[in-house]
């Protein structure tokens, strides 16, 4: 009888929800007559889970109430996205989110109403939640595995300068010449320092695009890549190799610590499958005695 209720309930809220905002959405089809598939499935999901929500947090004020969390949410997207990110997609994806959690929700009521099983109820709860603080959660992640990509990558890059550097090449064209044979697009440092090449070569000053770089990058390693090239690049000569070196040799040391820790977690990883293993064969090895016996 609760479960009932509670289906009816949750369903009854996302229909009025969703059906405010779908008419007019309807009505627009109907004139237009042709969408492509893929437009539609973005309007579906836009209609289903983006705007009913993001109509309730901003009725109800919770995008002010937990500023902290989406503005911290909103910078980490920033640096994963695009510059151009707008704190209005922000919504959407959180809005989104919740949308998918309240699905969850309502789709494990539902299969608790008709397979009569109330564990469904509890289970529907803790989706919810998990669905809904996902992506705030893997956000997280991702920028902390792009800081780690940087950091490896980033004393390759940096003993490839002091070579050109030491062999003659200005700066600028070393800058450039570092980016020789890499996927700019598939790598985060080769992306920025990309767009940091190219910003050279339009003619904009050295340090306005360096520091643009040090923002968009927003790693500490990088930050401090950056003054000692700011401090030294116009000295030139011995005193810009000595203090690139010094900075290279931390540099491959912080390299060395991230993959020792990469190292520690993928045995840890490995434990699980290990024990799986590990009791499989002990039933397989214990099942035939068992059976001899019985």
């Amino acid at each position: 009888m609760i479960a009932a209720i509670v289906a009816v309930t949750l369903t009854a809220i996302w229909i009025y929800l969703a059906g405010r905002g779908a008419l007019h959405a309807i009505w627009l089809q109907l004139k237009r007559r042709k969408q492509a598939d893929d437009q539609t499935r973005q309007q579906l999901v836009q209609l289903s889970l983006i705007n009913p929500f993001m109509r309730v947090l901003e009725r109800f004020q919770l995008f002010e109430t937990l500023h902290m969390p989406m503005g911290s949410y909103h910078m980490k997207l920033l640096l994963l996205k695009d510059s151009n990110w707008s704190i209005e997609q922000t919504k959407a994806q959180a809005s989104s989110a919740l949308g998918t959690g309240y699905a969850a929700l309502t789709g494990c009521v539902w299969l608790s109403l008709l397979g009569q099983e109330p564990i469904l109820l509890l289970m529907g709860a803790v989706f919810g939640i998990v669905l809904t603080i996902r992506p705030f959660v893997e956000a997280g992640r991702r920028v902390e595995e792009r800081k780690q990509q940087m950091v490896i990558e980033l004393p390759v890059m940096l003993s490839k300068l002091m070579l050109l550097v030491g062999a003659g090449e200005t700066v600028q064209q070393a800058l450039a010449r570092c980016l020789e044979g890499k996927e700019t697009m598939q790598h985060p440092l080769y992306k920025e320092w990309g767009e940091t090449v190219s910003m050279l070569r339009n003619g904009q000053s050295f340090s306005t695009v360096m520091e643009r770089f040090n923002r968009r990058c927003a790693v500490q390693e990088v930050s401090i890549f950056t003054t000692v090239l700011l401090l030294n690049y116009r000295r030139g000569g011995e005193h810009f190799i000595l203090a690139l070196r010094e900075l290279s040799y931390t540099l491959w040391e912080k390299r060395k610590a991230i993959a020792r820790s990469r190292g520690e977690q993928a045995s840890s990883k490995l434990v699980f499958p290990l024990v799986g293993i590990l009791l499989v064969l002990m039933i397989l090895v214990a099942a035939p005695a068992m059976l001899l016996m019985s």
